[in-house]
């Protein structure tokens, strides 16, 4: 089974989980950003990303490029504050 496959089972899992209300808020959020044009103004599958240097979760500033150049990297970006 494929990385999307998985990724797809476990948000089926998830909807399934979740209260109705909370599905109903989180559609109409995607919604909106789709809406917006903010997709027009991401990076597509296949570009080449910006570098850039961001804190980690320990707080130490880390580099796209620096980090590339020695191993694989997998980017996760969470909206809001945890």
């Amino acid at each position: 089974m494929g990385l999307q496959d998985k990724l797809n089972r476990l948000k089926e899992s998830s909807k399934a989980k979740m209260p109705k209300e909370a599905l109903e808020i989180m559609h109409r959020a995607t919604d909106d950003l789709k809406n917006s044009g903010i997709l027009d103004r991401t990076v597509k599958v296949g570009q080449k990303a910006p570098d850039f240097t961001l804190a980690n979760t320990e707080n130490q500033e880390v580099n796209l490029y620096a980090l590339l150049a020695k191993r694989p990297v997998v980017l996760s970006w969470y909206r809001g504050k945890w």
